[in-house]
């Protein structure tokens, strides 16, 4: 019998969106009017981005950092569009998430900074009446994944049970933590694996997804 799911927690890198690394950074330089290995140097080589996304630092001290780096003020504005340039939609993602049942409750979980839960729903604008107030981010959480109490402690927030929750992400890793602390959870890469994925279960009230 196939498990029934009222809850759908996505990962946002890799599932709904191809992150294109070189063209972030890209679009910082033009903004900041500095070289590329200068915006690569500040944001990774330092190790900024990392406790950005691990929620050590918030944002204004993220923000304030990244653009005495850089030489430039780099506002929340600025930095959410060049990681929405940086974002690329995986549409038959979008797709076959849109024919899920209507009843069924859907929301982020991502390894990355506070401020991508303003920049996902408008990188996925069909989807975001899906997920509303329901982004959640390691650097939010001051946890990441693939830990199973990041998993809990997102539930936990979300009022969702795992037993009813099913998780998708690219990395495996991520899934063995989502299945260590109760959930339901599937590799995805693209649409025919979303697809094959749901086909494993029922979602929401009535047979078929």
């Amino acid at each position: 019998m196939k498990p029934r799911i009222h809850q759908v927690l996505l990962d946002f890198d890799g599932v709904l969106a191809h992150y294109r690394h070189p063209v972030r950074i890209a679009h910082l330089a033009a903004h900041a009017g500095c070289e590329h290995e200068r915006v690569r140097d500040v944001l990774f080589v330092s190790g900024l981005e990392l406790e950005y996304d691990s929620g050590t630092l918030d944002t204004a001290t993220y923000l304030r950092r990244l653009g005495e780096g850089l030489g430039a003020t780099i506002d929340e504005d600025a930095w959410i569009a060049a990681r929405m340039a940086g974002s690329t939609t995986i549409d038959e993602v979008l797709t076959r998430l849109a024919a899920v049942h209507a009843e069924v409750a859907m929301g982020v979980l991502t390894n990355n900074g506070a401020m991508m839960t303003q920049a996902i729903p408008r990188i996925v604008a069909p989807l975001a009446p899906r997920i509303e107030g329901r982004v959640l981010t390691s650097g939010g959480l001051q946890r990441r994944k693939p830990a199973p109490t990041t998993f809990t402690h997102a539930l936990d927030l979300l009022g969702w049970d795992a037993s009813s929750t099913l998780f998708v992400d690219d990395l495996f890793t991520n899934v063995q933590g989502a299945r260590e602390a109760g959930l339901h959870a599937e590799t995805v890469t693209d649409g025919r694996s979303l697809g094959k994925a749901l086909k494993r279960y029922v979602f929401g009230p009535q047979t078929g997804w």
